[in-house]
């Protein structure tokens, strides 16, 4: 079955991106520009962990060395940065340089659901590109970029009636479902339930509300608030996080906190970085020298004249549902003047043997992926793997990344390198998918990704090849899916697939 590459950026779908780094004791290094290693900013980095050797957050290699025994401030057993993985959400105080190094003073870490699986939902696509999970009610979506533990994506896939406990680490969408950048399976524990959504039915009176499918009690002499709350804070549309005992579709309430978006609340010092999901798209704000505004992680982010864009976004693309970077600093408690902005959700894709490699990229299908200090490497089976022993001509990879050009050279800078659990069949070292935008074509040829591929009409799929030639010539921006083959040293399309006409 031909499987689909979905999710597309700028089709502005949904996709968990899960970032990476090369650790420091097994990958490569290097990817960061590099100035004067002056600081950069001193508060609060909040992202997906990426790497170790020290903690990689954002592109930038926290030292922990001043935090006594590592100590990882958590509630979910997470105590020290050796119980850290890639793709949880962790928030870092410190400061950070130029030279894309920083020193943490302190790491949080704190679920945002763990519990019992109800219902998994393939794709409706048949693509197979996610899977959506039923978490106490919530809805959860894990995709191929979804850093998995403890089981694999082809397992999810495959079992629509699991009921396995998980612990999941996700952003929190516009509609209250979950994009998770970590799942792990997870011995069954009902006795250490963590819930977070919409509160409704909100009845103090009885010392209940409801999340979701799941009724919460709570004892007022007994339950613990966080976070400055009190039981006056139990309000029907409040987003609150509840952990405690669960019996059948009860939870008994040990603690109240507020949700996750307080891993992006002001720190002491003002500045900030933060991976997050656009909750609001950007607005033009019609009036002085600010070019606009949008929310994410329940934070106002201002663009201004100053605000510098990543090549690889546009302020018309600042849209719900995207996962991006923001580096700026505070105004006020909830808005922040953005600095910098960075695309952090993939719109490239390649899958296939790696041909050869070079200092920080290799080559797939005629494809140059490069790496950097937010590349992630992996096994499907979750495992870890580096760069340096990324196997070459035997194993299939994907890459999920970012399409860039620099000069005449068009290159994926990688966000996820996942390398299959098993060795690929001699008849597949020479088949290959990709997922770019077309740059060029012929009645005998296409670019993409900067491969040229033979492809005569007999290969278009969905669309025929003088509709795509024809909407092209007319300057139209399309992403093609490509399946090919090498032929010696020509490659060769078996099939082409314009993405919009993906069922999903």
């Amino acid at each position: 079955m031909k499987r689909h590459f979905c999710n597309r950026v700028i089709g502005l779908a949904a996709g968990t991106v899960v970032f990476g780094a090369i650790s420091a004791c097994g990958g490569a290094g290097g990817g960061l520009d590099v100035a004067d290693g002056g600081i950069r900013g001193t508060g609060s980095s909040v992202g997906p962990v990426s790497g170790f050797g020290s903690v990689f957050v954002n592109g930038v290699e926290f030292s922990t060395d001043d935090i006594p025994n590592r100590e990882v401030e958590s509630n979910d057993g997470i105590t020290a940065e050796g119980l850290l993985s890639e793709g949880m959400i962790l928030r870092v105080e410190g400061e950070w340089f130029d030279d894309g190094e920083g020193t943490a003073e302190k790491l949080s870490y704190d679920d945002t659901l763990r519990g019992p699986v109800d219902l998994v939902t393939a794709d409706p696509s048949g693509a197979g590109e996610f899977v959506t999970l039923s978490v106490m009610g919530q809805s959860v979506r894990v995709d191929r970029q979804t850093v998995v533990r403890g089981t694999t994506y082809a397992t999810l896939l495959g079992e629509p009636s699991i009921t396995d406990h998980v612990r999941v680490s996700a952003w929190r969408q516009a509609d209250g479902s979950y994009r998770a950048g970590y799942i792990e399976v997870i011995n069954p524990d009902l006795t250490s339930i963590e819930l977070e959504g919409t509160l409704s039915a909100v009845d103090i009176s009885q010392n209940q509300f409801t999340i979701g499918t799941i009724t919460v009690e709570y004892d007022e002499n007994s339950v613990s608030f966080g976070s400055d709350l009190t039981e006056a804070n139990l309000i029907n549309g409040a987003v609150l996080e509840v952990e405690g005992t669960l019996s059948g579709s009860v939870v008994t309430a040990a603690t109240i906190d507020r949700d996750d978006a307080r891993r992006f609340s002001r720190s002491s010092a003002d500045d900030i970085e933060f991976t997050a999901i656009i909750d609001a798209s950007y607005a033009p704000s019609g009036a002085g020298t600010l070019p606009g505004e949008f929310t994410m992680g329940g934070l106002t982010v201002r663009v201004t004249d100053a605000t510098e864009l990543d090549d690889s976004i546009t302020l018309d693309e600042l849209t719900e549902g995207l996962l991006i970077q923001v580096e700026g600093q505070f105004v006020s408690d909830t808005v922040v003047e953005a600095e910098e902005i960075e695309l952090r959700d993939g719109n490239a894709k390649v899958r296939g043997v790696v041909s050869s490699s070079a200092d920080n990229s290799f080559l797939v299908g005629g494809v140059e992926v490069r790496i950097s200090s937010t590349t992630a490497f992996t096994v499907e089976d979750g495992s870890g793997i580096s760069f340096q022993t990324l196997p070459i001509g035997s194993t299939t990879v994907e890459v999920e990344g970012i399409e860039k050009e620099q000069g005449a050279d068009v290159f994926i800078e990688a966000l996820k390198v996942e390398v299959d659990d098993e060795i690929a069949d001699f008849d597949d070292r020479d088949l290959y998918e990709l997922e770019g935008k077309l740059t060029s074509i012929t009645p005998s040829t296409i670019t993409v990704l900067g491969v040229s591929i033979d492809a005569g009409p007999a290969v278009y799929d969905s669309n025929t090849q003088s509709e795509i030639i024809d909407r092209f010539d007319d300057g139209e921006l399309l992403i093609l899916e490509v399946e090919y083959s090498r032929n010696g040293n020509n490659f060769i399309a078996d099939e082409i697939d314009l993405e919009e006409s993906d069922d999903d």
